[in-house]
């Protein structure tokens, strides 16, 4: 099962045996107390992360319980072919709640959307959904593939 939560502008995912935070005002990711904030390839405790830079930002993908999630910090970048591959099958996508990242969502296949940011609500709305703020999104068997499911956590 897969969980995440919002503490603090400190976003959280809880898997079976590992915890990763991730800072949304200092864009930077921990799995544990591991540091990650380079390009390359990484694995620990069973998560495997890939960062990848473009345009000298980085872009975080994580396979968590055969689940891939993404991570968006950023929401200006050119939508070259290049990085638009990088995305991939996302399952999970945590982005900057921004009406600028609404433009990159939308060429974006998720199943789960997770806006974060003081703009999230503008973010949502932009894209006609009225969410109501929950606590958490635990992720307990597979995402159906018909509709993508927007998430508001608090």
């Amino acid at each position: 099962m897969i969980e995440i939560f919002n503490k603090n502008d400190l976003l959280q995912i809880k898997s079976e045996n590992n915890l990763i935070y991730i800072d949304i005002i200092k864009k930077e990711i921990k799995i544990g107390d591991y540091l990650v904030n380079f390009p390359g390839e990484y694995e620990k405790s069973g998560i495997l992360l890939e960062i990848k830079e473009f345009e000298n930002k980085l872009f975080y993908s994580f396979l968590i319980e055969q689940k891939v999630v993404f991570v968006l910090f950023e929401d200006n970048f050119e939508q070259k072919e290049e990085i638009m591959s990088f995305f991939g099958d996302i399952d999970i996508l945590l982005v900057t709640g921004t009406k600028e990242a609404v433009k990159i969502v939308e060429n974006i296949e998720s199943r789960v959307i997770i806006p974060f940011g003081d703009a999230k609500d503008i973010f949502l709305n932009t894209l006609g959904q009225h969410k109501e703020e929950v606590e958490n999104f635990k992720l307990k068997q597979e995402i159906g593939i018909e509709n993508t499911e927007f998430i508001n956590l608090k």
